[in-house]
């Protein structure tokens, strides 16, 4: 399972905050971080609107004010990789992104769900050879069937589709945990992943239950940062704690348990726990024992309360008090 840091701009176009989110999201156990690439003239108009979750400033000077110089992008990608032992993914928002990324070496591109339909940057990317994850939160099912047949035909073959709900924040019964079903029928090709935008853990956790294979979560430094995501973000002790979790999970899922031999493992607790069959009375020599003259009493070192019928019908050979065990011996 891999599990994804997503950044995105929080980083407020500080080189030196980036690097801090990196290194916090590799302590808290992400297998990768993941950042958006911008370069606002190549992938937007001047009067494109803002999100309505975010209004303090306008798109294109927040993008511009953020945004990092190709020598910055390979520096951030070497100290993720490098220094903090952590995969550096980027999302790209045009073909001149899509160039930057394959400058600095990236190994595998993340479309962000807005970019499911640009099937031109899409052909691009796929042309590249590299993994993809492809986020589908804004697509329909004929548009999520393009966006594969495009990447698929076109050379990418190692595609993660994640199931995603563009709302900021999600909740809970919207988040769409039953398409990954549907994916999984509808593409049996390729792997499934959720990227989530709840509020909490427990649904990237059902996700996980549910057979996605990478999970990806906003994370940040406090939730009282500025910018479009932060407030919707987990910080770090959140996102430790989905990371362990989903760790557990990983190892419950994918650990075969042999049931009769962990069971027959277990002498202990089974002579604690389980029952024996004893007397409910003191029974006399000669009685035919019958159902009302037995009791069923931890602990199970005597014939088994599961036998209880290889006891009835017998004679017993000698007195047997009350809550004293009865064994084959005295029958």
């Amino acid at each position: 399972m891999k599990i994804i840091a997503e950044i995105g701009n929080t980083h407020e176009g500080s080189l030196g905050l980036a690097k801090q989110f990196v290194k916090v999201a590799a302590e808290c156990g992400a297998d990768a971080v993941k950042f958006q690439v911008h370069i606002f003239d190549s992938e937007s108009l001047p009067t494109a609107p803002n999100p309505p979750y975010f209004k303090d400033e306008s798109r294109k000077n927040y993008f511009k004010r953020t945004a990092f110089t190709l020598n910055q992008w390979k520096i951030l990608k070497k100290f993720s990789e490098d220094e903090c032992d952590i995969e550096f993914l980027a999302s790209p928002f045009s073909n001149d992104a899509v160039d930057l990324l394959a400058n600095i070496g990236i190994t595998t591109f993340k479309i962000a769900s807005g970019e499911t339909s640009n099937l031109p940057m899409l052909e691009k990317i796929a042309s590249l050879r590299t993994a993809v994850l492809l986020s589908t939160g804004m697509s329909t099912w004929s548009e999520i069937d393009s966006a594969v047949n495009c990447l698929t035909t076109n050379g990418c073959g190692d595609l993660t589709i994640l199931q995603c709900t563009s709302d900021y924040p999600c909740l809970p019964e919207n988040s769409g945990l039953n398409v990954l079903d549907e994916i999984k029928k509808r593409y049996p090709s390729h792997n499934i992943g959720y990227s989530d935008h709840t509020l909490g853990v427990a649904i990237p956790i059902a996700a996980a239950c549910k057979g996605a294979l990478v999970i990806e979560k906003h994370f940040t430094l406090s939730k009282r940062m500025y910018g479009s995501d932060a407030m919707f973000s987990s910080e770090p002790g959140e996102f430790k704690l989905l990371v362990d979790s989903l760790r557990n999970v990983e190892r419950g899922l994918f650990s075969n348990v042999d049931k009769d031999a962990k069971a027959n493992s277990l002498h202990e607790m089974k002579n604690t726990f389980e029952k024996m069959i004893v007397a409910s009375s003191d029974l006399l020599e000669g009685t035919i024992l019958k159902p009302l003259n037995l009791a069923y009493k931890k602990p199970m070192n005597g014939i088994p309360a599961s036998k209880y019928q290889e006891v009835i019908g017998k004679t017993l050979k000698c007195k047997v008090l009350k809550d004293k065990p009865i064994l084959f011996e005295n029958l």
